[in-house]
C-alpha cells in the first residue's frame, strides 16, 4: 500500500504559512513607510526561500526521507502560487482600500529618483510614470504579483529541489 503524502497538501500548508508571513512582513513595511526600500524588499526573497526549503523538507520527511526532483518542483511551484495569491491579494487590498494614496506616493518617489539621475527629459519621465500607472490597476497588479511570485518560486525551486531531493534506490518500493 502506498501511504505517500501528496505534494498538494504540503504545498497548501507551507504556501499558506509563507503567504501569511509575506503579508505580515508587508504590513510591517507599510507601517514603517519602507515599502519602497529596495534592500528591505530583498527579505521577501528570503521568506520565499525559507518557505520552499521547509515545505520540501516537510514533504521529504513525510515520505520516508524521499523526494524526487519533479515532486520538489511541483511542490515549489504550487507553494509559490499560493503564497503569491495571498501576498498579491493583500497588496491590492492595501493599495485600494487601506491606503489609496500609496500609488500616487510611489509615482512621486519614482519621479524624484528619475529626476535625480538626470539622464531623462521631463517628457520621458512623464511617459514612464504614465506607463507605470497603467500597470497599477488592481487586476493587473494582482495578476503580475502572482505571476512574478510563481516565476521566482520556480527559479528557486529548480535550485532548492536539486539539493533536497533524495531518490529511492529501489524504484519499486
Amino acid at each position: 500500500m502506498n501511504n505517500q503524502t501528496s505534494t498538494a497538501r504540503v504545498a497548501l500548508k507551507w504556501g499558506l504559512i509563507t503567504g501569511i508571513t509575506l503579508v505580515v512582513y508587508s504590513i510591517i513595511l507599510y507601517t514603517l513607510d519602507q515599502a519602497t526600500n529596495r534592500s528591505l524588499s530583498l527579505v521577501i526573497y528570503a521568506i520565499l526561500i525559507v518557505g520552499l526549503v521547509l515545505g520540501m523538507r516537510d514533504y521529504r520527511t513525510a515520505n520516508d526521507g524521499y523526494m524526487s526532483y519533479g515532486e520538489g518542483m511541483s511542490l515549489g511551484t504550487l507553494l509559490s502560487a499560493i503564497a503569491g495569491f495571498l501576498s498579491s491579494l493583500f497588496t491590492v487590498f492595501y493599495t485600494q482600500i487601506i491606503d489609496p494614496g500609496f500609488q500616487q506616493h510611489l509615482a512621486e518617489q519614482v519621479r524624484e529618483q528619475m529626476e535625480e539621475q538626470g539622464n531623462l527629459s521631463d517628457e520621458q519621465i512623464d511617459q514612464a510614470i504614465e506607463m507605470m500607472q497603467k500597470f497599477q490597476s488592481p487586476g493587473i497588479a494582482f495578476a503580475i504579483g502572482i505571476f512574478m511570485t510563481v516565476l521566482i518560486g520556480v527559479i528557486f525551486s529548480l535550485i532548492i529541489a536539486a539539493f533536497i531531493r533524495r531518490n529511492k534506490t529501489n524504484p519499486f518500493e
